[in-house]
């Protein structure tokens, strides 16, 4: 999903037709965008101004699993439970949960289809959560990596 200017969308279905705005969103105003379509006669939908994370093109069986109790199953210990107890709050603090859904979703369909992905990057990899699902191989309990990295400022 992309987020585009008003003027993006119309220079981008222009040169790619209306197909890629089920690909798109826009943060602007679409009065100009409306304007054109109905000037020129053309029955494009209109992208949504915001995401709906909850509604993401996933199976019904990831939207609808409990990630959390997913999550709780894969902890070893008590301490990486309590870990990923205060990862969860903080992922929920944030309305994330439901992209954790999504992330587990994408990193089994590329270990599915063989596709290999990144060791890790950036601030995501102090994510124990993100550990467990896969996103990253980098152990952030092992390497005492604070959850605060990821969440700037928690």
């Amino acid at each position: 999903m992309w987020t585009n200017t008003t003027q993006q969308l119309v220079q981008g279905v222009m040169r790619h037709g209306p197909d890629i705005l089920e690909h798109c969103q826009t943060s602007d105003d679409l009065t100009q965008y409306v304007s054109r379509l109905q000037q020129e006669h053309l029955n494009y939908p209109i992208p949504p101004q915001q995401v709906d994370i909850t509604n993401w093109f996933i199976p019904y069986e990831c939207k609808t699993m409990d990630i959390v109790d997913w999550l709780y199953q894969q902890c070893p210990t008590p301490e990486i439970r309590e870990r990923v107890v205060e990862e969860l709050r903080l992922f929920a603090k944030h309305d994330m949960i439901p992209v954790l859904k999504t992330m587990k979703y994408v990193v089994d369909t590329l270990r599915a289809n063989n596709v290999v992905w990144g060791v890790g990057r950036g601030s995501s990899v102090s994510s124990y959560v993100l550990f467990i699902i896969g996103v990253h191989k980098i152990d952030s309990v092992k390497y005492k990596l604070p959850i605060n990295e990821f969440f700037k400022g928690e």
